[in-house]
């Protein structure tokens, strides 16, 4: 075979990928008249070059992207860049350098891998969110937020980094520690902005019943939202002052089992009442170092840390004064920051009532679920605390109904009584949105002395960063430089007014930038409303489970909230949503740290894009986990070579058409194949779409060494590429093009099995005697019970196996076995 018959990928690949880059093949030219389909998947950050991981999303959703073109679909398949956020700016200042010169930099090796790789993007959607011309529209949409009440200032805990010098989310928070700098987190207060998301709650748990997304992700958006039904119940602390506390709780039915209360470390009236108090503050300080979800985990020992405070507070059903402390478990920003602490029901309160040595009161008989008593519990010798159904006991006018029938009747009483009333809560907080640095989108608001928060008017946006930001100085660099926040109100004209000096995080850049796609490049508004209401809500959505809650339910919010603005009329920005798994090897996930990196160009630079492609796809279903020490890029690339030989082989050689029955056998094979694939590519079951086509490869060769050539074989090799064209489109396209074919295989409309040739005549059938197969039979399709029994029996080995034996019980399944049920004779 001559040299110019070789697969080479690394020749054909290069020119093939510069071309579709150059011409912009695949940039969308929209026809009304086609059905639309907006593929997406989450746009990468620019921290370097590609990994594995980016290798696995794109060709997953590129697959995706080519086989619904070859529908006849119009395809938007957009791509962009999420570079804002602290990584560029930890580099700029660990390098003194401008975080854009990081950030452009990275997109543009990026940028080339992507093009290198044949991912199908429209390069005319490109958009970077660091660029001013996006994040003008960011700051607009805040500015929507903000004129409908959605946005909002003020005081909150936060974790603080020292080290970053900025506020971390609590997932940031790694064993006190800054899951970046590795600096000890702080807790303090700060003044902040808001998107209150917990306006919209009932809507975002409602809504998951509307969309095709992963079960799991579903379960953690349900859990994260955490909506619950209880009441808020009043409090009064026992003694001359009788300051009101109120409660929030899911099981009022329990009240009466409440022996003593808990408050946040940091709630004010705490603050006040143990102000100076020497074991308080340096409790508090030791709560400050822990983040939130530390805090609600148990110690090293097993034990909650908490301090008893210089008061104790009334229990309104008992008219008992129960002991009143601080302890790290209960959360300020969560309910009223204080609880009612009942230990027989809740393990957190169980746990500290052994810890401090508090009163257990059972208040609960347990029942089975048909309502039958079980024993009672012994306080004494309970080694946790009882979470089923039951009973009430020592609970007063209430003893011996049903708990959900106390819940409902204390509910019902506390609201007579003027001591609180039913409550619907979540866990769900409203999300935190400003940060203190400086590589991201100011804040688009000035603080005057007589006005107030005062929007920048949305002529005047962007709020541009300034170009000469010093990343060398502590502190934020935007709060620090000399000029920059001094400008006059645009509402009064004060020359005391300041711009504010934080800026958004990064979560709300993403949060919209599936709507600026849909226009990219327009000044006169981030997107049109007609381009929304076509290609919203995103068709599939393909990206990382990591991003199942915060990206995913901002994204979430921003579109309802824009939708009751007037801009959107989609409920939900992402219609369905597919989690690939992560690349590891030898079971862990690869990292510099671990030294198990394995870099995508380390298999496309000797084997191929098509190669690393085809492996990532075949190595696994898109949800699962691929480790890459299981797979064999070089067992793909020689598949990828018998594919190459046999169609320059065909075309060296094409030869006759060969006997008509094997003819025949193979366009059976190749239907088979187109049917099987189908099925396969709208499942996302892109393994077993390759598997048959190998087997067709396979059948290709087996026909061929039975003479078969000419027409049947062309298309048999026709449909491989067809069929592989989504997967491995370099090869597939030289391949068509090599074949005299006109235009790309990629432009070509996909395959349709003849259903007549899926028609069997004759079909095997097992034959089992007491389940064990002892022959194979060959009869027409839909043979009766009398011929397969004939069949079968006539068959040497089964007629060997029932000699001297009583068949008992014949067993047909039609078209598949049938097996004798014996007993000796």
């Amino acid at each position: 075979m001559s040299d110019v018959e070789r697969y080479d990928p690394l020749a054909i690949e290069g020119p093939i990928a510069q071309r579709w880059y150059d011409e912009r093949t695949y940039s969308l030219r929209s026809d009304p008249d086609r059905e639309p389909f907006y593929a997406l998947t989450m746009f990468p950050y620019p921290s370097g070059d590609l990994h594995m991981g980016h290798a696995e999303i794109f060709s997953i959703h590129d697959a995706l992207v080519r086989h619904k073109r070859m529908q006849g679909f119009d395809v938007l398949n957009p791509i962009g860049w999420d570079a804002f956020g602290l990584p560029a700016e930890n580099a700029a200042k660990s390098r003194g350098a401008d975080p854009r010169e990081w950030t452009y930099a990275n997109i543009e090796e990026q940028l080339s891998t992507i093009v290198r790789l044949g991912y199908s993007f429209d390069w005319s959607t490109r958009l970077h969110t660091c660029d001013p011309e996006y994040y003008r529209w960011t700051q607009w949409i805040f500015l929507e937020l903000l004129d409908a009440g959605l946005a909002y200032r003020r005081e909150a805990l936060v974790n603080w980094c020292p080290g970053c010098e900025t506020v971390l989310a609590n997932e940031q928070v790694i064993d006190g520690r800054c899951e970046r700098s590795d600096d000890v987190v702080v807790r303090k207060p700060l003044t902040q902005w808001f998107a209150r998301i917990t306006d919209y709650a009932d809507e975002l748990l409602a809504d998951l019943d509307t969309i095709d997304w992963p079960e799991r992700v579903k379960l953690m958006q349900r859990n994260w939202i955490g909506r619950s039904e209880g009441a808020e119940i009043t409090f009064r602390t026992a003694d001359d002052r009788a300051d009101e506390v109120v409660v929030y709780t899911t099981r009022p039915d329990t009240i009466f089992g409440a022996t003593y209360f808990v408050f946040a470390p940091e709630h004010p009236l705490v603050r006040e009442r143990m102000a100076g108090d020497v074991d308080y503050d340096a409790f508090l300080d030791e709560v400050s170092k822990r983040s939130e979800i530390e805090r609600q985990s148990s110690s090293a020992d097993g034990s909650k840390r908490g301090v008893r405070l210089n008061f104790d507070v009334t229990n309104p059903f008992t008219g008992e004064a129960i002991p009143a402390y601080a302890a790290d478990y209960v959360l300020m920003d969560y309910g009223t920051g204080a609880i009612m602490a009942v230990p027989v029901g809740d393990q957190r309160d169980f746990d500290f009532a052994r810890q401090e040595g508090l009163e257990i009161r059972v208040i609960i008989r347990p029942t089975d679920e048909d309502g039958n008593l079980l024993d009672e519990l012994d306080a004494d010798t309970m080694t946790e605390a009882y979470t089923g159904p039951g009973v009430m006991v020592n609970s007063g006018e209430y003893d011996g109904l049903p708990y959900q029938e106390a819940k409902t009747a204390i509910i019902r009483d506390v609201e007579a009584k003027g001591w609180g009333s039913a409550k619907v809560n979540t866990r769900l907080r409203d999300w935190l949105v400003s940060r203190q640095r400086s590589w991201g989108p100011p804040v688009p608001v000035i603080h005057c002395p007589s006005c107030g928060e005062v929007g920048v008017p949305a002529e005047d946006l962007p709020v541009a960063l300034p170009d000469d930001l010093d990343f060398t100085v502590s502190g934020s660099p935007l709060a620090m430089h000399p000029t920059w926040k001094h400008v006059p109100c645009p509402g009064c004209g004060s020359e005391d007014a300041v711009r504010d000096t934080d800026t958004l995080d990064t979560f709300v850049d993403s949060s919209w930038y599936f709507l600026r796609f849909l226009s990219p490049n327009d000044d006169e508004r981030a997107w049109p409303k007609d381009a929304a209401d076509r290609w919203l809500p995103v068709d599939q959505y393909t990206g990382g489970v990591e991003h199942a809650i915060l990206h995913l339910l901002y994204a979430r919010f921003v579109t309802k909230a824009l939708r009751d603005r007037g801009h959107l009329s989609a409920d939900e920005p992402f219609r369905a949503l597919l989690n690939q798994g992560q690349v590891i090897l030898n079971g862990a996930g690869m990292s510099k740290s671990r030294g198990n990196l394995v870099a995508p160009v380390e298999v496309y630079g000797t084997y191929g894009a098509d190669t690393l492609r085809a492996t990532m796809l075949f190595a696994s279903p898109p949800e699962d986990d691929i480790d890459w020490a299981d797979v064999s890029p070089a067992g793909m690339h020689k598949w990828l070579s018998r594919v190459w030989r046999l169609t320059v082989e065909h075309l060296a050689d094409p030869g006759e058409d060969g006997p008509e029955d094997e003819a025949a056998a193979l366009r059976r094979e190749a239907a088979v194949a187109i049917a099987g694939a189908s099925d396969d590519y709208e499942a996302r079951k892109y393994n077993t779409a390759i598997a048959k086509m190998m087997t067709l490869t396979n059948a290709v060769m087996d026909a061929e060494r039975k003479g078969v050539g000419g027409a049947p074989r062309r298309e048999a090799l026709e449909t491989v590429l067809l069929l592989l064209a989504p997967i491995a489109p370099f090869i597939t396209e030289e391949l068509w093009r090599r074949l005299g074919n006109d235009g790309s295989v990629h432009a070509q409309r996909w395959p349709t099995a003849d259903l007549s040739l899926l028609v069997q005549d004759e079909v095997e059938m097992v034959v089992q005697v007491n389940g064990k197969v002892r022959g194979r039979i060959a009869l027409p399709v839909g043979s009766t019970q009398d011929a397969i029994e004939a069949a079968a029996t006539a068959d040497p080995n089964v007629a060997e196996h029932l000699e001297g034996v009583t068949v008992v019980k014949t067993i047909v399944v039609p078209d598949k076995l049938v097996n004798f049920v014996v007993r000796p004779a």
